[in-house]
């Protein structure tokens, strides 16, 4: 939403500067419109941009000129113009972040900040469905795992949810944390305050620092740091399934992706690694 946001207030001020209408939009405008922000933007902002300004006109109930021809074109035009891969983050894999998990402080943070990378490598998740967790998300199992419930997604907005399941040792840094955070807080992870954890949830900010973070006290050269982001931990979780032999479908289904596309960048590098690591012919 805050995109969407931020896409309107760009059209609007880019047609106050025209001095022409923004709402309702002429064809033309859109068009010239599109292909301006084609010039700096990438092709993936440009079109969600579109989108945006195609919802804004459904909610005043005016003419939608989103859907004609010309406006097709010029998408076109964009991504012919601008042919940019998108970028990939890093993944964080078992090998990092057993290294990560090893630098965190003996504090309340590092306690946290464990618990943290742990659970978000293990459910595969979204930084946005990590900071979204409650402790009545997780059922303790028979077996001392947990089973966590993910009750909304970006690619489930209706909150039909998934489920999904930690590891022994993932559980002991989960029960830790939440021995120490206490039971009268609800989010799961929460802001830590002078060692004190604080009621309140976090920003999905949080996890891409506290992922650049752990990789910088990893003693990580600058490029590696830079490379990561809060999506590093789903992104290298995936590479490390496609390593251990589990097929895509397998893997969609962990980490509740819609769309073949977008996991298969994900999984590239680690396609890369597999095949670069394997015996020749004979």
């Amino acid at each position: 939403m805050r995109s969407y946001r931020a896409d309107v207030e760009a059209f609007v001020a880019w047609c106050d500067a025209r001095d022409l209408v923004p709402f309702p939009t002429e064809v033309a405008t859109l068009c010239n419109f599109l292909e301006d922000q084609g010039r700096t933007r990438a092709p993936s902002t440009v079109r969600r941009r579109l989108y945006a300004i195609r919802k804004v006109h459904r909610l005043l109930r005016l003419p939608d000129p989103t859907r004609d021809e010309d406006i097709n074109l010029s998408l076109r035009r964009v991504r012919r113009g601008k042919a940019i891969r998108p970028k990939q983050a890093k993944g964080l894999t078992r090998n990092y972040l057993d290294l990560f998990l090893a630098t965190q402080p003996d504090t309340v943070l590092g306690l946290r900040n464990r618990a943290m990378l742990s659970l978000g490598y293990e459910l595969l998740s979204r930084r946005s469905e990590l900071v979204a967790l409650r402790t009545d998300d997780l059922e303790e199992r028979a077996d001392g795992t947990f089973q966590v419930l993910i009750r909304r997604s970006k690619a489930d907005p209706f909150g039909a949810g998934r489920i999904a399941f930690t590891s022994p040792q993932t559980a002991e840094l989960v029960r830790a944390w939440l021995e120490r955070r206490g039971p009268d807080i609800d989010w799961l992870f929460c802001p830590v305050y002078q060692d004190r954890p604080v009621d309140r949830d976090l920003s999905t900010t949080t996890v891409k620092r506290l992922v650049k973070h752990a990789a910088e006290c990893a003693g990580l050269d600058l490029d590696d740091i830079s490379a990561f982001s809060g999506h590093s931990m789903r992104v290298g979780a995936a590479q490390d399934l496609l390593r251990r032999g589990f097929d895509t479908a397998a893997i969609m289904r962990a980490g509740g992706w819609k769309s073949v596309n977008v996991l298969m960048r994900y999984l590239e590098q680690a396609e890369h690694n597999v095949w670069a690591s394997a015996p020749g012919p004979g």
